[in-house]
């Protein structure tokens, strides 16, 4: 069976143009959609304002009114709908072990403050083992099926491997290019060493040293891929900063996140933060070891 494309449900209009982005990506990709709304009754020790059959009668109204949203946009999407008696990053994360992806809204500050994920969406994301991708309100005017798919390359091949396996999915299956990023910055002089000098001699410099670097990354996905156009953007420059400028008119945001837990716990990363709270478009987090 085709793993679903999940999105989680609260009311919100940002939730409901999340169910708008999953709807679209599970047509595209030929996948079931699955809506998601979490509730547990009274989970804390606080007053209560409504009954249970209340709250439970809600619980089951935001959910058919989002599902209707996500059939009439794509008639024929296969669709289920569950709620889920959980609290909400409970919730996701479980659905998150079985999802082929995981939308979630995320609330606009204007262009200054950049956008908040919500108070769950930070710790879905930092612990989902899928991608997930985190939705804003479009703004009147936004062209939100046009531009490239934005994708940030970091590291070795390998390690960028399924970061940029799903940019190209995602380019593949909307007909559009990728354009691949890749920042870097001038090392310390205490991090000079002969063996990197030499590699960086080899390439021709410390710029075609990094281009070179972007390209050995591309190679097995151009290959897999053929008839998705490619641009290699390497810059010099914060690795947040770089790929925001170059997402100014994507379609599509595509970052990596490392699993490995740091001292302080699991966290998602300068750059992704970065991309989730200021870029214009959806954002794709994807977990990467």
């Amino acid at each position: 069976m085709t793993p679903a494309i999940t999105v989680g449900v609260d009311g919100s209009a940002e939730s409901l143009a999340a169910v708008d982005w999953a709807a679209d990506e599970a047509a595209l990709r030929g996948a079931p959609l699955r809506l998601v709304h979490a509730w547990l009754w009274q989970p804390l020790d606080v007053p209560v304002v409504q009954d249970p059959d209340q709250q439970a009668a809600s619980a089951r109204g935001i959910l058919r009114a989002a599902e209707t949203r996500a059939q009439g946009r794509q008639p024929d999407l296969r669709c289920t709908s569950e709620v889920v008696s959980d609290t909400a990053v409970s919730a996701l994360l479980r659905e998150a072990e079985r999802a082929e992806t995981l939308v979630l809204g995320s609330r606009g500050h204007g262009a200054l403050l950049g956008f908040m994920l919500g108070s769950y969406g930070q710790q879905v994301i930092a612990t989902a083992p899928c991608p997930v991708v985190s939705v804003r309100v479009p703004q009147q005017g936004e062209l939100p099926d046009s531009g490239d798919v934005v994708v940030g390359q970091q590291g070795s091949p390998e390690d960028s491997s399924e970061v940029l396996g799903f940019a190209f999915r995602a380019a593949a299956v909307r007909e559009a290019a990728v354009r691949a990023v890749r920042a870097w910055s001038l090392p310390p002089v205490f991090a000079y060493s002969p063996g990197s000098l030499r590699l960086a001699d080899e390439a021709g410099g410390l710029v075609q040293y990094e281009e070179k670097a972007l390209r050995e990354a591309l190679t097995p996905w151009r290959e897999r891929y053929p008839d998705v156009p490619v641009v290699e953007h390497v810059e010099l420059g914060s690795g947040g900063q770089v790929l925001l400028a170059a997402a100014a008119d994507a379609r599509l945001l595509v970052v990596g996140r490392r699993t490995r837990r740091s001292p302080v716990g699991t966290r998602i990363g300068s750059v992704a933060h970065a991309a989730l709270h200021h870029a214009p478009c959806p954002v794709t987090v994807v977990p990467h070891a």
